[in-house]
């Protein structure tokens, strides 16, 4: 199997990455790509926000931007997928080519600008899905909206009854100015109207927020005291970096937002510091270079309570999921751990 989903990865790799995505999202959607269920283990089952998640590892947002693979991902070995960037009107995004793949760094540059087809369709798409785990959907604006912080609401009205949980991505470096509402008075008024809608769906779900791992000290400690008194559910740390330290693919210079493996140390001394902050009171998720079951018991014991993956799958497939999850129980059994939140913050220490 391991071998069959090695060539597939080659022969996409001859593909332009865009095309490549596309076709990776209509053979899930077809039913063509193995789906080897959720490794379940008593160790490995997670509390995060009043969600019951069967393990801790999750897909990022950004994938199946417009909910077309949503149950097959369900069945694919993640404890909860998040899908979306959604925004009220559909929006073709930033000009191509706006996917580089950074083979010599393990990484991705993407400047997609939240291409999607809008709410009503993704909504549509949601209300007809199998959710096998709880599933997610990342909230965005639209480009040329004039109340940007109004439209997180929007696309949380209409798309809020068929989702588990709704995330506030203010954090995509690909919009114009949208980085600017984690300024601590704009991100206050923009997740009041959040939690407002929230509150008027058919049934309560949390509301995660997610930032930028390029944010300064006391950029964080803003975002760390509204999150705490905002009634948000959780933080997700980290979006993608601007930063280019350290490149040496020859698409390095690319515009865009920078995943994969040079981000990890920068989104997990991110991440730690924001527990640090809010002193345990929030539930964080890490996101941000996760290859492997290290990185991602990296990620837990810095502060998170659950993790994300995405773009280490462009290189090493689907079935990374489940190698992180059964590796992520064998590091906790190794430890000592009976649970992942024993082990939330173990080695926070070791990343300030």
């Amino acid at each position: 199997m391991k071998l069959i989903e090695r060539a597939g990865l080659c022969a996409l790799h001859q593909l332009d990455p865009e095309v490549a995505h596309g076709l990776s999202i209509r053979a899930l959607s077809a039913g063509l790509a193995p789906l080897p269920g959720v490794y379940h283990s008593p160790r490995l089952k997670t509390r995060l926000a009043g969600l019951d998640l069967p393990n801790p590892v999750g897909l990022a947002a950004g994938y199946d931007k417009n909910a077309e693979a949503v149950t097959p991902l369900t069945r694919a070995g993640f404890g909860f997928v998040e899908v979306g960037a959604a925004t009220p009107l559909p929006q073709p995004g930033n000009p191509k080519p706006r996917l580089f793949r950074l083979n010599e760094d393990r990484a991705v540059i993407n400047r997609f600008g939240f291409n999607n087809e809008g709410a009503d369709v993704i909504a549509a798409r949601l209300a007809k899905a199998k959710r096998h785990v709880p599933v997610g959907l990342n909230l965005g604006a639209n480009k040329t909206s004039h109340d940007r912080a109004a439209d997180f609401a929007k696309v949380l009205a209409t798309c809020g009854p068929h989702v588990d949980f709704a995330t506030v991505n203010v954090s995509s470096p690909n919009t114009e100015k949208l980085r600017d509402l984690q300024g601590k008075a704009a991100l206050s008024a923009l997740l009041a109207g959040v939690i407002a809608t929230r509150d008027g769906l058919p049934r309560r779900i949390p509301v995660f927020l997610k930032i930028a791992p390029d944010l300064n000290e006391a950029e964080l400690a803003d975002v760390a005291e509204v999150a705490l008194t905002s009634g948000i559910d959780a933080v997700i740390a980290t979006n993608t970096t601007l930063s280019r330290e350290g490149l040496k693919s020859r698409h390095r210079d690319e515009a865009g937002g920078l995943s994969g493996a040079p981000l990890f140390e920068k989104s997990t001394r991110i991440l730690a510091q924001l527990s640090q902050m809010t002193e345990g009171k929030l539930p964080l998720i890490g996101v941000g270079g996760i290859s492997s079951s290290d990185d991602a018991y990296q990620k837990i014991r810095a502060g998170a309570s659950a993790v994300q993956l995405y773009s280490a799958m462009v290189y090493q497939g689907l079935s990374l999921v489940t190698e992180i999850a059964k590796g992520l129980d064998a590091l906790l059994a190794r430890d000592g751990f009976a649970t992942v939140a024993e082990s939330v913050g173990t080695g926070r220490k070791d990343w300030l």
